[in-house]
């Protein structure tokens, strides 16, 4: 049999593009609402995923104040604004589209993502950015056999896995805990959220005899129902251990696209 490929899809959407949102898109700050919209539309400044815009008049809470900066932003020239929620100013929170920007976009704004507190698209939070209409996430049981070293150590071992394929990523190995040597691995106080999976609930580190690898293994105990699959299941970074798929070592991968979604 041959190894796996580590070849994946490519991103298909150009710089530039504009889409048509399909739900309701809120987001809130100190406790208050922004904007509500139904006319919100997906720009894509850069090629891995969107951004949202939303139309300056379903603002509810949410004023603009002109800070007198224009940059280019991939899609076209924005200018920069502060927004004011109730009593919270966020400094530099907000683009607003002008001329040179695709039409679609004129009278739109797009938000700094952290300089919202929260994120809803229906009544579901979003994290980090919004989830991409063009990108998939399958999480897929596989009778694979896999094995992970590093430095010549055994860190995991398994004769089953669940193969999780996410648009323009490399494939990643959730195994059972059972399949792990926890003697081996040392938990880590690392976070991280993905839109598409939700929120890390631990990360794990290896110290060989050699040296120190940081966050090279996590675990998602409750992931979101389109990856439920892999809860309770940890994966290690393909491009940071030896990886074997039914005997066969993978090439390790190029950086990940999505540095933020990266696992």
């Amino acid at each position: 049999m041959a190894t796996e490929s580590v070849l994946r899809p490519s991103l298909i959407v150009p710089v530039g593009h504009v889409e048509p949102v399909p739900r309701r898109i809120r987001g809130m700050i100190g406790g208050r609402l922004a904007f509500d919209t139904r006319c919100a539309l997906y720009v894509w400044e850069w090629r891995a995923y969107p951004q949202f815009s939303i139309p300056v008049e379903d603002l509810v809470d949410g004023v603009l104040h002109d800070d007198g900066h224009t940059e280019h932003l991939g899609a076209g020239p924005a200018h920069l604004h502060t927004l004011q929620v109730g009593p919270e100013v966020r400094a530099g929170a907000a683009w607003v589209w002008g001329e040179g920007a695709p039409e679609p976009l004129h009278g739109t704004v797009r938000f700094e993502w952290e300089a919202l507190d929260s994120w809803f698209e229906e009544d579901e939070p979003v994290f980090v950015h919004p989830r991409s209409p063009y990108s998939r996430v399958d999480a897929l049981r596989s009778g694979s056999s896999v094995r992970v070293e590093l430095d010549g150590v055994v860190l995991a071992e398994a004769t089953g896995c669940v193969k999780l394929f996410e648009t323009g990523l490399p494939t990643r190995y959730y195994l059972d805990s059972a399949a792990v040597d926890w003697t081996r691995l040392r938990r880590s106080d690392t976070v991280t959220r993905c839109p598409y999976k939700g929120t890390t609930s631990s990360y794990w580190s290896f110290d060989s005899d050699t040296a120190s690898h940081e966050d090279i293994a996590w675990t998602y105990d409750f992931p979101t129902i389109h990856a439920n699959r892999i809860a309770g299941l940890t994966a290690f970074y393909n491009e940071h251990v030896d990886l074997y798929v039914d005997g066969f070592l993978l090439p390790k991968p190029g950086p990940a696209v999505r540095a933020s979604i990266g696992r």
